[in-house]
């Protein structure tokens, strides 16, 4: 799977990963819907870390379609809610 990190780039990802960033996905989630701003931002950040940490990073020069789409380390409790689905982030895990 190719996930983009917004102002980032890509990485590949394999699919065995899923479940462990599903879990980081479910907290983000019950973060944002209670409103809890540093909870929200800690968990996005791991969420990220563990991104780059278990995916290979696509040159800069490639375009691949993106599968997943993650927002950017600094985005704002509000910007990531316009990219939630009712399953979080990572949809369907």
């Amino acid at each position: 799977m190719i996930v983009r990190i917004m102002g980032e780039g890509q990485v590949v990802l394999a699919d065995s990963h899923l479940a462990e960033l599903d879990k980081l996905d479910d907290e983000l989630l019950a973060e944002m819907r209670s409103g809890d701003g540093p909870g929200f931002r800690r968990t996005l950040q791991a969420l990220l870390s563990r991104v780059r940490e278990l995916g290979e990073p696509l040159p800069d020069a490639s375009l691949e379609p993106s599968e997943l789409i993650l927002p950017s380390p600094d985005a704002t409790l509000e910007e990531v809610r316009e990219l939630l689905s009712e399953d979080g982030l990572i949809p369907g895990t």
